[in-house]
């Protein structure tokens, strides 16, 4: 039986890395339309899997791959303004590429308008369109299309080859039309290899797969982060959330009150339990009520928009600005007072559950002053997830942290004499939340200042102010420095200690805030920081760096490339990538990096780079069968996909393959994966199965 399901698991994954590999994430169709007698459009759509996006027309150069219409043919017709996204377009700000991009999920929709100018009319040419996921992108596609048709036509749907079906597209609101004249004697009719040496070119799909499936490195497969870990992840951060929240003034000294309340007030001990029980249930339900609360007042996808909106992430750092400085004793944040006064009368005039279920609420009021600016930083970072389930998810993980303890003590009600007693530890906790949550306001300081082009968060900035408040946390805890709402500690003398001692957690606690601190130093000249890259502005914003840690490829051109590796008898390591290729930045940065991996690049491998998006155009359009139906490669870009394609059977990108001079696969392939250790691992065993 544990035969059997291993078997199946690894037929699973196999298949997985399959579709994995080669996406077709997007199926689009071209009709045509006479909205007038006079006026033609052409019209694209497209259904996108789940998972994936298509981006805009509006995206300026140097951005992800945005979607552009190219006319080949244009008799007696004429455009009339530019391409439109007609679909439910998105907006969000990339960090990595330092701007804002425009997407569709779920469908697409682009419309051409034109104007017909003769009786008679021809129009064709091509939409080109890219689509990512989180882990990676297709390389740009063409649709093409041709239509004929009368001045006095009526509305006529397509026909034969004026149908279309292609994999992914993106969507916007503007882009320009690029046109070209229509010449037939310039395209080119070849074998799928085209005019290269066949062997180098020639198909080694099934050499691939059975590297992959008789590799037992399964780790050097490409992340696969799902949407229930990440709810697990949600789920995590708030308990951590609940449980620091347990340990603040406003929480610790009210467990043992109200569990005692609950087992004084019955005779019967079990009706004491559960009464107990009973109230911490309803905390949670509570809290879980104000997640679900603010999914139906936003929606999952209003979260996303607010969580990369500009305007909204200054209004996420003021937020957590105000909650810092509360949290540091600057103010309280407190709810009204008629709003306790009124739930605790209304619970103490009542009884049975109702009761209950009204103290709990009252102690969510009471201690508003702590758990408010920890509820509020959950529900920014969730926001930013985009998942329906993800504030409630949040709120759940939060809630049962905080119920537990009630729960816990009633039932065992002797631990209650082994509780830590109040004191200035609990604002010790208190400070050090106060000192992240003005950590991460950066954070989203930073989203803001990319999006409006201010430059006042570049990389050097955001490292200079994190490396000081970590240090401000360090000297907090050892006791070099001190805030309002930390009390006065005595000597057996009733002597104010001017110098308190440091308890052994405090210290290391303060030592590992200080690391923390001298970590980042580095960062300002350069050095990559992976543990914050995740909160960092891009390393495209650091304003001077000490040395370059970059890996560059020797080649550009495949061919060159393995005659320059036949010469000198090394190893080929082809990366496909492309310019609107988010991951394939993210690999780069945080792998590429790694002096280990990069030594191995430059020294043991010839690098060469094809990027699929290359809009060079080719000397010659040609045209190619590929799954029994013509393709025509226009651009560099097409041909390096057309590459991918064929010999390799993947078109994903980052997509990373280590092939010997005839063009033979030394292992399996590698996605996206930022496991450094799993990378120079798939680069080892590349150079130790060409040695032999």
């Amino acid at each position: 039986m544990k035969r059997i399901s291993f078997l199946l698991t690894l037929f699973i994954f196999v298949g997985a890395e399959a579709l994995a590999q080669f996406q077709n994430p997007v199926t689009f169709s071209a009709t045509q339309k006479k909205v007038a007698d006079d006026v033609l459009e052409v019209i694209f759509q497209g259904t996108i899997a789940a998972g994936w996006h298509v981006y805009g027309t509006d995206i300026a150069d140097g951005g992800p791959t945005r979607a552009e219409l190219t006319l080949e043919t244009q008799k007696g017709v004429k455009p009339d303004g530019k391409l439109r996204a007609t679909g439910k377009v998105q907006k969000k700000m990339d960090e990595m590429f330092g701007m804002e991009v425009s997407y569709m999920e779920g469908a697409a929709s682009f419309v051409q308008r034109f104007i017909i100018t003769e009786p008679e009319y021809e129009v064709a040419g091509y939409l080109t369109y890219g689509a990512c996921n989180d882990e990676n992108c297709i390389p740009p596609t063409d649709v093409e299309f041709r239509f004929k048709g009368e001045k006095a036509l009526s509305n006529s749907p397509l026909k034969g080859e004026d149908k279309v079906a292609s994999e992914p597209v993106i969507a916007t609101d503007t882009a320009s039309i690029a046109i070209s004249p229509s010449d037939e004697n310039s395209t080119k009719e070849v074998s799928p290899r085209g005019d290269l040496e066949g062997a180098l070119w020639s198909p080694v799909v099934d050499e691939l797969k059975a590297f992959e499936e008789a590799s037992s490195s399964l780790p050097l497969r490409e992340g696969r982060g799902g949407s229930a870990g990440g709810l697990w992840s949600i789920f995590l951060l708030g308990l951590l959330g609940g449980l620091i929240a347990l340990l603040t003034p406003c929480v610790w000294p009210i467990i043992p009150m109200t569990v005692s309340f609950f087992l004084k007030r019955s005779e019967d001990k079990r009706k004491g339990i559960r009464d107990a029980i009973t109230y911490g249930i309803s905390i949670v339900v509570i809290y879980v009520l104000l997640g679900l609360l603010v999914t139906l007042i936003f929606g999952a996808s209003a979260l996303n928009a607010l969580s990369t909106n500009a305007v909204f992430n200054i209004f996420f750092c003021l937020m957590l600005l105000v909650f810092g400085a509360s949290f540091l004793g600057g103010f309280e944040i407190t709810l009204p007072s008629s709003w306790t006064n009124a739930v605790d009368k209304k619970s103490s005039s009542t009884t049975g559950l109702l009761s209950i279920f009204l103290m709990a609420f009252t102690l969510s009021l009471v201690s508003f002053s702590c758990t408010g600016p920890i509820i509020g930083f959950l529900l920014v970072e969730v926001s930013t997830t985009g998942s329906l389930l993800a504030p409630t998810i949040g709120m759940l993980g939060f809630a049962l942290a905080l119920a537990l303890p009630f729960t816990l003590f009633a039932l065992f009600p002797a631990w209650l004499k082994q509780m830590p007693k109040s004191g200035n530890w609990m604002n010790c906790i208190k400070v050090c939340l106060g000192l992240l949550e003005i950590a991460f306001a950066l954070k989203f300081f930073s989203v803001a200042d990319l999006a409006y082009g201010w430059h006042l968060m570049d990389r050097e900035v955001f490292l200079c102010l994190w490396i000081v408040i970590f240090a401000l946390m360090g000297a907090y805890l050892i006791g070099w420095i001190r805030f309002p709402h930390d009390e006065d500690e005595y000597d057996e003398m009733g002597e104010v200690v001017q110098r308190p001692r440091t308890s052994v957690i405090r210290f290391f606690m303060a030592l590992a805030a200080f690391g923390f601190a001298l970590y980042m130093v580095p960062g300002l000249w350069g050095a990559p920081c992976k543990a914050v890259s995740a909160f960092a502005p891009p390393m495209s914003t650091q304003d001077f760096r000490l040395g370059d840690a970059s890996v560059e490829a020797r080649f550009n051109d495949y061919d060159e490339g393995m005659a320059y590796a036949k010469a000198h008898g090394m190893p080929v390591m082809l990366d496909f990538t492309g310019y609107g290729c988010v991951n394939c930045r993210k690999m780069e940065a945080a792998v590429w990096t790694d002096p280990q991996v990069a030594d191995l690049m430059r020294e043991e491998y010839v690098l060469i780079t094809l990027y699929v998006d290359e809009k060079t155009p080719l000397p010659e359009k040609v045209t190619v069968q590929e799954n029994g139906s013509a393709v025509t490669l226009r651009t560099v870009g097409d041909r390096w996909s057309y590459l991918q394609r064929s010999k390799f059977g993947a078109n994903a990108q980052p997509f990373y393959v280590l092939i010997d001079n005839a063009g033979h696969p030394l292992t399996g392939s590698y996605s996206y994966n930022e496991d450094v250790a799993a990378y120079r691992a798939f680069l080892e065993k590349g150079l130790q199965n060409y040695r032999k």
